[in-house]
């Protein structure tokens, strides 16, 4: 099949990636003629196994790039544009229209409620042309792997024949898929809205009964051992820390929010987001209890600043908040990350209290504090000696609960995790 692409989101080019490999001929649509293929994002660079597959389905000829106008001779276009482009795509949608006789869009943008409604009101209803929507539920970090072989497909449509179109295209993904939904395009619009929403109150209230654990002396660890035994409860998102982070997670809940006080004058998760803004300084606020409010000249080093492990993202990660308030109290900062230094630097640039280190354990000399923000595999398992003997102060807060409390201390750190005790 021939299929034109549409948006330079993460999704857009896993999916160009997994069409390609299964032989279909994918159109990367490019703003200008001329224009290169395959851009040097760190979105891309970093995701496993995603660019050495577009690079290959380019060299074969099966990914290529194409112009807006040479893409109108293709009937099946797949949008994974960026949230802020629905007025872009109507007037793609409506370009489109206009040349086909056949047509068939298939939405992975994440634009929100109505929006495939609006775009379907671009379309010839006179011609066979119809869109379908697919919720993007791609993870940074296993975006691959969950396209070739999803659990479950959520899809949006009502055309009998764009979803046999459909179902055609992605059979090479779905044989053993557990299960496919169908639905209205509102329905599975409203379905990623309410998806994401029950993630963040999972989030938001772990953490809550993380803090109320820290005050009545019960160690959360065992509490949601407890809560995950529970088959109705499950362990998934129910891991303490110092809040959530990402761009387009976040947006998500900010527009659920948005909908529900809207609505139904809700404001749960309204409370959700401003509790997890204030859960990402709890490491800060730790750390500045134990040295009595005063942080000046203070040696602080950060594991960790990309908003989850795997990814070179920071978008509203907790390390953003957690810097700025260390440079407010004129603290001196070391941060190491496997993969997102360059990203950070691009924040804060050569500033004079933060320091670039390429080595973990160089980030700790004469340190006052370590404080582990992101939870990298490469984090777990530690050189705690080394760790001791490169700090001046054995202090170490962990904002993820990666490691044990009781070993810690009895190796002589001064330890403070989230509800641990």
């Amino acid at each position: 099949m021939k299929i034109a692409i549409w948006g330079d989101e993460l999704a857009a080019w896993v999916t160009a990636a997994c069409l390609a490999r299964q032989g279909n001929q994918v159109m990367m649509v490019r703003e200008k003629a001329g224009a290169g293929l395959i851009p040097d994002e760190s979105s891309i660079r970093h995701e496993p196994g995603l660019m050495p597959t577009l690079q290959q389905q380019q060299a074969n000829g099966h990914l290529l790039a194409v112009t807006a106008d040479e893409a109108q001779s293709v009937n099946i276009h797949w949008l994974a544009m960026s949230p802020g482009c629905l007025g872009l795509a109507e007037k793609h949608i409506t370009q489109l229209s206009q040349h086909a006789q056949q047509l068939l869009i298939i939405n992975q943008s994440n634009f929100g409620l109505g929006a495939s409604d609006r775009l379907s009101e671009q379309l010839d209803i006179s011609r066979p042309q119809a869109l379908a929507y697919i919720p993007d539920t791609l993870q940074q970090g296993s975006a691959l792997a969950q396209f070739s072989s999803p659990n479950s497909l959520i899809i949006g449509c009502e055309d009998q024949q764009a979803l046999l179109t459909l179902r055609t295209l992605l059979k090479p993904f779905t044989e053993q898929i557990k299960q496919i939904l169908y639905m209205t395009a509102r329905e599975a619009e409203f379905t990623k809205f309410a998806i994401n929403g029950m993630l963040a109150l999972r989030l938001g209230f772990i953490n809550e009964l993380a803090n109320l654990a820290d005050q009545v002396d019960v160690d959360i660890e065992l509490v949601r051992q407890g809560m995950g035994s529970d088959d109705r409860i499950g362990q998934h998102y129910l891991n303490p820390g110092c809040g959530f982070g990402g761009q387009h997670f976040t947006q998500y809940i900010e527009s659920l929010a948005a909908l529900m006080s809207d609505k139904r004058r809700s404001t749960l998760l309204e409370t959700v987001l401003s509790e997890n803004e204030k859960q990402k300084e709890l490491p800060f606020r730790k750390l500045w209890q134990h040295y009595r409010f005063d942080l000046r000249q203070r040696i602080i080093t950060l594991w960790g600043v990309a908003f989850k492990p795997g990814i070179t993202s920071i978008d509203n990660a907790p390390a953003l908040r957690i810097i700025d308030a260390l440079l407010a109290q004129g603290a001196l900062i070391r941060l190491h990350d496997p993969e997102a230094l360059s990203e950070i630097k691009l924040i804060y640039g050569d500033h004079p209290q933060l320091t670039y280190c390429q080595d973990p354990y160089t980030a700790l000399d004469n340190s006052d504090a370590l404080l582990l923000i992101t939870e990298w595999s490469s984090y777990a398992s530690p050189d705690y000696q080394q760790i001791k003997e490169r700090m001046a102060t054995p202090l170490i807060i962990d904002g993820r609960n990666l490691w044990e409390p009781e070993y810690l201390r009895q190796q002589g750190f001064i330890y403070h995790g989230v509800g641990r005790r």
